[in-house]
């Protein structure tokens, strides 16, 4: 067997202020940001990993948030450049950094083009200011726009734009405003996110008006379709982007590839060969919060834990992240991604094409229009039987 292909994640976890939705691993920024201090930690974090690697190269990076642009070009260059000394990267590899559109949480975009970022992802969320101000967003829709095009004329056109729909008191209207603009930079990517209250979050704990189930689908039928007439491809459950410009560091993921994790709270996944040959899958992260890390950056103890995957969880593993993407998934896959026959999820699969929520062509795995309105009900069949009896 041959292992799957590698990328890195790189966790940032700071922000100007951290928005009332947000349940990601993410802290206010202090006035003074540690950031050269952090990057040593990243570098010392990576060498730790190195040996889960297996002398692969990478296939794309992705620095995220947390506010990663809060971090100077420099010091971004800084990771790149001893991240390419450890590993080898791939030709053509794809280097995406969140970014928000604010003046304070971004430098100079040409500077982090030379540093090696090729691609970026802005949390536009919505052009409203309105709706902006009910979710907490520190930056209007002039500063998104100015910040966009701004990328754009210092040579960075792989962009994602980040929009939610559903948002407080949003009308399906505003929604399709949203998207409309959007459109209209002529960004290669998109992704489209319902607004959902998180446990453990600002939101949760005081619920905004937000609009409900049946507005919420009609929102998400008419932007999907103003989205496919603009020319998008609908590869994912949130994402859309044109002919070959969807996410290589995404497409690794749903994909069930394997990557590393670096940073404070950071999470990875990476596969190896027993003395048998036989494919295991373990996962690892990171201590999360931002001085743990950088207090054990020189040690274990910046290992927050690190378990084995039990193969009989492996199904439901390689169904969560597979059956997201719209086009399905390849049946080889499964096999070359946990080292299990098809034999192991059969009875999934006949149950699952009996409700209609799958279909089986070209050899491949296609969610139906049912399978993705259902889409946790579809995942769920997958869980081993203590799990889904649970």
């Amino acid at each position: 067997m041959t292992l799957p292909p590698l990328s890195l994640y790189i966790h940032i976890p700071w922000c100007v202020r951290k928005c009332p939705y947000c349940d990601f691993n993410s802290h206010n920024a202090p006035d003074a940001l540690p950031q050269r201090e952090y990057v040593d930690a990243l570098l010392a974090d990576l060498d730790r990993d190195l040996p889960l690697a297996h002398g692969r190269p990478l296939r794309s990076i992705f620095f995220g948030g947390g506010t990663p642009s809060l971090f100077s070009p420099d010091n971004i260059g800084r990771i790149l450049d001893g991240t390419n000394v450890r590993l080898a990267f791939a030709p053509g590899i794809e280097v995406t950094m969140e970014t928000n559109p604010g003046t304070v949480e971004h430098g100079d975009f040409a500077a982090y083009r030379r540093a090696g970022v090729n691609r970026l992802s802005f949390g536009v969320q919505s052009f409203d200011d309105d709706a902006l101000k009910r979710i907490g967003r520190i930056h209007d829709a002039q500063q998104a726009e100015r910040a966009i095009k701004r990328a754009q004329d210092d040579g960075l056109d792989n962009l994602n734009l980040d929009l939610m729909y559903a948002l407080p008191q949003q009308t399906l209207a505003g929604a399709l405003a949203d998207i409309d603009r959007a459109i209209a930079f002529g960004t290669p990517h998109l992704s489209h996110y319902q607004l959902t209250l998180e446990p453990n979050t600002q939101f949760a704990a005081n619920p905004p008006p937000l609009p409900d189930e049946d507005s919420a689908w009609d929102m998400q039928e008419a932007c999907q379709a103003r989205i496919a007439a603009a020319g998008f491809g609908h590869y994912e459950v949130s994402a859309y982007a044109r002919p070959g410009r969807e996410s290589a560091h995404n497409l690794n993921y749903w994909h069930f590839g394997d990557y590393l994790g670096i940073g404070a709270g950071a999470h990875g996944k990476y596969s190896s060969l027993d003395a048998t040959d036989t494919l295991r899958v373990r996962r690892r992260w990171k201590v999360r919060a931002p001085r743990g890390y950088l207090e054990h950056a020189q040690s274990e103890r910046v290992i927050g834990g690190d378990d084995a995957v039990a193969r009989e969880q492996l199904p439901f593993e390689f169904m969560l992240n597979g059956l997201r993407l719209a086009g399905g998934i390849p049946l080889a896959d499964f096999h070359a991604t946990t080292g299990l026959g098809l034999g192991a999820i059969q009875s999934q699969i006949d149950e699952a094409v009996r409700r209609d929520w799958l279909s089986i062509e070209s050899h491949r795995l296609h969610p139906t229009e049912s399978g993705q309105r259902f889409l946790n009900d579809l995942i769920t069949l997958f869980l081993p039987d203590k799990g889904r009896e649970a």
